[in-house]
């Protein structure tokens, strides 16, 4: 039986497009609203958007529908709470009747303080559903408090989206961040499974990406390289373009580090605050989709490529 999972979604509207994006890359669709549901089953944590997670146990037209069903449903060996989640205009005093409907149908011991087993009911897409429940945790808040930042350094939440947008499943994917800087990207691959390995061409900062990624207890490969001389093969780079006073490149190298990233990886996924579509054109790159990502005054490109 293929199980559906219910996805809830939060955000900014500056955010809608990176959010559409990551939809795109981890479930292949996007959602106009704030609710996506899929077959495929992700930990809510993996994204900076998703809510909360309900994997699909019962479903009925009508609440009473579903309430027959779970009269049947018994709970054993832990613990349980029911919460309702709130789709629409029901008030707090409707979604706390409903919890207690729907948990006195269960046989099992509810226990709302510390249960071991969590389950949500919702009212969403014109059906009733029940099923376990998991809310997401803000990994990426926690990676905020490293040691080492740089002001335009991306977001913790961006860098976790286009870790998203890059490496969706991470299982068996080696993967590069050849302009690593202070190790962001690295962090939130790192922090998913994902074997990655970074590098940049700016010594001088690299002892303090080593420290951020030790901060959190994670180990990886970060070298002194230009990327434009990296042999290894991988399945996926992330590059996140150098852009500040410290860092200034011309097109002429865009091209170079563009020309070789096509060189030693599948998938390439770009993040660029400069129109470079001429660029990676020339590189003999195809765009394969793109978003908006902003952070203050600045706005950036995320762009797929292969």
């Amino acid at each position: 039986m293929v199980t559906t999972y219910i996805y809830t979604y939060s955000g900014y509207e500056d955010e809608r497009s990176l959010r559409a994006l990551e939809m795109r890359s981890l479930f292949g669709m996007e959602s106009q609203t704030n609710i996506l549901e899929s077959t495929v089953k992700i930990d809510p944590s993996r994204s900076p958007f998703i809510k909360e997670r309900i994997a699909v146990i019962f479903e009925g037209e009508s609440l009473e529908e579903l309430l027959e069903q779970l009269a049947h449903f018994q709970v054993t060996g832990e613990t349980f709470k029911v919460i309702c989640v709130k789709n629409g205009e029901e008030s707090f005093e409707k979604r706390r009747t409903i919890e207690r409907e729907v948990g006195q149908r269960i046989k099992g011991i509810a226990d709302i303080r510390n249960p071991q087993r969590f389950f949500a009911v919702m009212h969403v897409n014109r059906r009733w559903v029940f099923g376990d429940y998991m809310k997401s945790e803000s990994v990426w808040f926690r990676h905020q408090q490293k040691p080492h930042n740089y002001s335009t350094a991306l977001s913790t939440r961006v860098a976790r989206a286009v870790v998203n947008i890059a490496i969706p499943n991470p299982v068996g994917i080696k993967a590069i961040d050849p302009c690593c800087g202070i190790g962001t990207v690295l962090i939130e691959a790192l922090s998913i499974g994902t074997d990655i390995v970074g590098s940049d061409n700016n010594p001088v900062i690299l002892a303090g990406t080593r420290e951020n990624i030790a901060h959190f207890g994670f180990t990886g490969e970060v070298t002194f390289k230009d990327m434009r001389t990296i042999t290894n093969h991988y399945d996926v780079a992330i590059i996140d373009l150098p852009y500040n006073l410290c860092s200034v490149i011309s097109p002429q190298e865009q091209l170079e580090m563009l020309q070789s990233a096509r060189r030693f990886a599948d998938k390439v996924v770009v993040v660029t605050v400069e129109h470079i579509d001429p660029i990676l054109i020339d590189a003999r790159f195809e765009i394969l989709d793109r978003a908006v990502a902003k952070k203050g005054v600045f706005t950036r490109e995320v762009i797929v490529c292969r």
